[in-house]
């Protein structure tokens, strides 16, 4: 089955048992120094859609990588089913709190090119939510790519570019980075926080990484004291994203007010509660008929009800709050599936095979000089083409088939690899026409071939 996004990221088996009917609404309480303590809820919304590859066998010799038409296609559905009814509806709860309704944005530049291409439209509406001064957008690598594992330099590259993309489209110059699919470590931190551009990084509240702490609190990384970060809450994220459309889930129906008792709870134990999640859970994920946008227009009148529950985007968080402590995780971690870790990517040999091969090649492409190779080289980074060798059959393997567009991994890794090993040749083509190319070495005259013959001549029979 054919579906609009790579990667879904499932939740832990018996999530759903962790939450009572009714939480008890605490009162809010206040710090040792007399501070209100209040649940901002953060809404961030992840916003990608891959360049899907065509089928390409041993024997083609085109350039033609990626299924043009299949791209196309699946972006303007989502287009239609998903960002611009949930951009409009966003706009309208925006201008109806009049500026206290606020979200955040992560829009890789694959999709902002796709998006100009098949919806403009809607690249207009994401520009129009920018306009209100109420939603932010974040960094992150341009191609979706897990290039922070493979090659520093380029993943740094990506980011600039990205950056300048934000910049231009949106006049926004962003302050807080999220890694791709919230692959995270101390390295990572100590990398960003080298390059001097950001305020905080995005990632996953990883049980086995807080232990008995909470995700709804700033905290910090294990080195410098500059950045701060900020922790998915994957059970109230999760139960939108995921659990809302579930009928066999203890708490559905979920309603708005339901979901805000939830939020209220948190008053008196934490500072944010952190809603990450995919945008396409608006009505490609979980569909219009599920009641979800009904539920998204009356979520920020019930969480408002609350006098001290607010709204506010990532950048804000971060002026509001201190870190708590540190979190330190000295192994990766991601966002995806049971595990939170990278073996939804690299879990195989195919996929380490295929990843390898690809970062090999980056002084060999960039040597070309050659911007439409180096631009295929860049597409065939997104994630999402690894995602499809993924070979876990069991808690995760029904999720896995089903956003995989190939009949199996062995063939998205067969694929892949063929039109790797086609740019590889055109990478050796552009090289050996570069040595052929004639050296241009400046000719300097020899100061005596410039004077009349009959004088060199005569100087020659003396």
């Amino acid at each position: 089955m054919q579906e609009s996004k790579g990667v879904h990221n499932k939740t832990r088996l018996g999530d759903s048992s962790l939450r009572s009917a009714s939480p008890k609404q605490e009162a809010p309480s206040r710090s040792r120094k007399g501070v209100l303590v209040v649940a901002s809820v953060c809404f961030y919304y992840q916003v990608h859609q891959p360049c899907r590859l065509r089928r390409y066998t041993i024997f083609d010799r085109d350039n033609n990588y990626f299924d043009d038409a299949k791209n196309a296609e699946i972006c303007k559905k989502v287009a239609n089913k998903c960002y611009l009814p949930t951009n409009l509806l966003l706009l309208e709860l925006i201008k109806k709190y009049k500026g206290k309704f606020k979200v955040s944005f992560s829009i890789t530049g694959v999709l902002l090119e796709q998006l100009q291409l098949y919806a403009p439209h809607v690249f207009a509406s994401f520009q129009e939510l920018g306009r209100t001064g109420c939603v932010e957008f974040l960094a992150e690598t341009y191609y979706h790519s897990l290039s922070f594992l493979y090659s520093q330099d380029e993943f740094i590259e990506q980011i600039k570019a990205h950056m300048q993309a934000i910049q231009h489209f949106f006049g926004q110059t962003p302050r807080i980075f999220r890694n791709t699919e919230f692959i995270y470590n101390n390295t990572l931190a100590e990398l960003i926080d080298k390059m001097d551009c950001f305020d905080a990084i995005l990632t996953e509240g990883a049980d086995h990484i807080l232990g008995y702490r909470s995700p709804n609190f700033v905290y910090r990384p294990v080195s410098g004291n500059k950045l701060k970060l900020l922790l998915k809450n994957y059970r109230l994220s999760d139960d939108i994203a995921f659990r809302f459309s579930n009928r066999a889930w203890n708490q559905w129906p979920l309603r708005a007010d339901k979901f805000a008792s939830w939020v209220n709870a948190v008053n008196g134990n934490g500072y944010t509660v952190n809603l990450f999640m995919d945008y396409e859970t608006f009505g490609e994920h979980q569909w219009e008929d599920t009641g979800i946008f009904n539920f998204m227009r009356h979520l920020p009148d019930e969480i408002m009800k609350h006098p001290h529950n607010d709204f506010k985007t990532p950048s804000e968080v971060v002026a509001s709050y201190e870190p708590v402590g540190v979190f330190d995780v000295p192994y990766t971690i991601s966002w995806a599936d049971i595990e939170r870790d990278l073996s939804a990517w690299l879990g195989n040999n195919m996929q380490q095979n295929a990843i390898s091969e690809l970062y090999k090649l980056e002084s060999t492409v960039k040597s070309t000089n050659d911007k439409e190779i180096i631009a295929d080289w860049r597409k065939l980074q997104i994630s999402d083409h690894f995602y499809y060798m993924c070979t876990k059959w069991f808690s995760d393997g029904d999720v896995h088939k089903y956003f995989n567009p190939f009949d199996s991994p062995y063939e998205a890794y067969i694929n892949f690899m063929n039109v790797l090993d086609n740019l590889n040749s055109r990478c050796s083509k552009a090289l050996q026409q570069i040595k052929r190319q004639p050296l241009d070495i400046p000719i300097v005259p020899d100061p005596t071939m410039m004077q009349a013959p009959e004088k060199r001549i005569s100087e020659l029979a003396n």
